[in-house]
């Protein structure tokens, strides 16, 4: 049997849910402290309550969701620390990935990566914030995925949920969305090139500033 074939892998109910939720979180449509209703989730996503809370605990265990005693299920409200801190995360594992990306496939990757920057820029002369941020989003999946690292794409998956929420609040904090693109293609050409302590240096400076647009005046 050809080894393209392989088993299809069924999610579960609670399984599709949570990837909802995540979705929905990250996306800011349930927004940072905002209450979980049972009862108007359970109608919109059209399942029982059961499967519903199970996804419920999984996000709570991820820390997306916050369940306080006797009041209810609340989405995380995000600290300062915890931007420094999701960020700190996020730049390891990137800087993790920059690294072995380089080691496989230097200018395949950085092709990839290019292409994306390509829809930045295209986002940017468009002055669409909402696919300019999209793309800021696959471009650092893409980032993570091309090292072929199981381990650091599960870290990498659950961290950018948490700092999708930062992604969206970023498209207000540049002068000009075109700052964002630059900053992206010069990641993926120092990739490309195969310089990794272009690359390193990069990443390190593109999340700083993040970090440091995202902190209050």
């Amino acid at each position: 049997m050809s080894q393209l074939l392989q088993p299809v892998v069924q999610e579960t109910t609670p399984a599709l849910i949570a990837r909802q939720l995540r979705r929905a979180i990250g996306q800011g449509e349930l927004a940072p402290g905002e209450q979980l209703n049972e009862a108007e989730l359970s109608r919109h996503l059209g399942v029982s309550r059961g499967p519903l809370r199970e996804a419920m605990q999984r996000l709570t265990q991820e820390g997306l969701l916050i369940s306080i005693r006797n009041r209810g299920v609340f989405v995380i409200e995000v600290t300062n620390d915890d931007v420094r801190d999701m960020y700190l995360a996020r730049t390891a594992v990137e800087r993790a990935a920059a690294a072995r990306v380089i080691q496989l496939d230097a200018a395949g990757g950085g092709d990839r990566l290019l292409a994306v920057s390509d829809t930045m820029r295209a986002a940017a002369e468009a002055d669409d914030a909402d696919a300019l941020t999209e793309a800021d989003v696959e471009f650092h999946a893409l980032l993570v995925s091309l090292a072929k690292s199981p381990r650091l794409s599960r870290m990498h998956n659950t961290l950018m949920v948490e700092t999708r929420m930062c992604i969206t609040a970023l498209e207000d904090r540049y002068s000009s969305h075109s700052i964002r693109y630059e900053e992206h293609l010069a990641i993926a050409q120092a990739i490309h090139d195969g310089d990794p302590a272009e690359a390193d240096r990069l990443l390190v400076e593109h999340m700083d500033d993040a970090v440091a647009r995202l902190e209050p005046a």
